[in-house]
């Protein structure tokens, strides 16, 4: 579904996702060359001590950053305009096509169910493209360059990338596992919650009327600390996950001073 979506709503933005797929290249070209000026420092800089030299390769790092700062700047604004604008024409092709329905399809679905779809679901789509724009693009240039990388740096070493990359996708696949259908039920009680909230607006006369304010307000506190527990629920699966996806990512870099000989700062 969201596949055809995007072949339908993104065609008339290529103009602006070809300009973030090309920033975003030239950004990650430079997250891979910035390694490279970091290792000249330490063995043509500091192992010689050749002050001009550190200074002269800083300055170069310095300035790949800057350039890196101002294209992530751009890439970003780039994809939030197109995100933005499929969200826009998808808002308004929801609501044309709710236009259609006969009384029966809107009694089905439910005036709750639909306000949500043209509001929640629909920037959630948003934050996926634009999140897809800038680093889902960005990770396969960033993999292949990485591997290309750790070859030419460390033939030996670089099979670490064997055990390490399974580690990583069995973490992503456990949030993915614990955490989509906890999305699918975020959704429901996001239903339940919209469909509360118009209740007791639309009747607020008669709720005061008949003094049902205490119990209109437990029931909207039910349906909030339901969508509150489930949501603290996926934040924790994040929780453990991401800093478990930086440890693993972290222990690759621990200095393995004995591997090389004659190099104090061989790291692995």
């Amino acid at each position: 579904m969201l596949i055809r979506l995007l072949r339908t709503y993104l065609p008339p933005y290529s103009r602006e996702v070809a300009i973030v797929v090309v920033l975003v290249t030239i950004q990650s070209i430079a997250n891979l060359y910035l390694p490279n000026l970091n290792a000249d420092i330490i063995n043509n800089g500091i192992a010689k001590g050749d002050i001009p030299y550190i200074w002269r390769t800083g300055g170069v790092m310095l300035a790949v950053t800057l350039a890196m700062g101002i294209v992530a700047v751009f890439g970003v604004y780039w994809a939030s305009k197109a995100s933005m604008g499929v969200g826009r024409d998808l808002r308004s092709a929801v609501f044309g096509r709710v236009q259609t329905f006969s009384a029966r399809e809107l009694n089905r679905l439910g005036t709750a169910s639909l306000i949500t779809r043209n509001t929640n679901d629909v920037q959630q789509i948003q934050l996926f493209l634009q999140i897809a724009l800038t680093l889902l693009v960005a990770a396969p240039i960033m993999a292949v360059g990485g591997v290309v990388m750790a070859l030419r740096a460390d033939v030996q070493l670089s099979g670490l990338l064997l055990v390490i990359l399974p580690v990583m996708a069995a973490i992503v696949g456990f949030m993915l596992l614990k955490g989509v259908p906890l999305f699918r039920s975020m959704q429901v009680k996001i239903d339940r919650i919209n469909q509360v909230l118009r209740e007791q607006i639309m009747g607020v006369r008669v709720i005061r009327a008949f003094n049902r304010t205490d119990y209109e307000q437990e029931r909207f506190e039910q349906a909030n600390a339901d969508l509150t527990s489930t949501a603290l629920r996926v934040n924790r699966i994040f929780v453990v996950a991401f800093p478990a996806l930086m440890a693993v990512m972290n222990l690759t870099t621990l200095r393995d001073d004995g591997h090389r000989d004659g190099d104090p700062c061989a790291s692995s």
